[in-house]
């Protein structure tokens, strides 16, 4: 499990191979990942926007934008926790995500909470550090 704290809002992340969905003699490799979002501030919090960047082990940089999560804008009251999931595919079998959330509180405060960085390895992949 990964995790971040910003401004008392804490985000896990924790990812899964998806060996039924991928297809490796067709470089097609699938994650997916749920993610938890507690709220420990005193504040409720409303998820607006997502923001994902994604490298594969070639250093290929997908990134990904929009309103959201799953077609969800999520409002997590003092003390509570959103969870959802979702899947990532790659060319490669291996890779890393990170992002952020931009979040709002009832008050308009905007911020950015930190979706901390996690990696997406094949299991049983074996590598040669030089």
């Amino acid at each position: 499990m990964y995790r971040a704290r910003t401004r008392d809002i804490e985000i896990s992340v924790e990812p899964f191979y998806l060996e039924e969905q991928s297809d490796p003699e067709d470089n097609r490799y699938v994650w997916g990942y749920r993610i938890v979002i507690a709220n420990h501030s005193d504040n409720a919090v409303t998820l607006t926007h997502r923001y994902w960047h994604i490298t594969d082990e070639n250093g290929q940089v997908d990134e990904v934008t929009g309103p959201g999560v799953i077609g969800d804008q999520p409002r997590i009251l003092p003390g509570g926790v959103y969870e959802y999931s979702s899947g990532c595919p790659l060319d490669t079998p291996s890779g890393m995500m990170f992002g952020h959330f931009r979040m709002e509180t009832d008050e308009g405060d905007i911020f950015n909470a930190d979706i901390p960085a996690f990696s997406l390895d094949l299991p049983g992949l074996v590598r040669i550090l030089n």
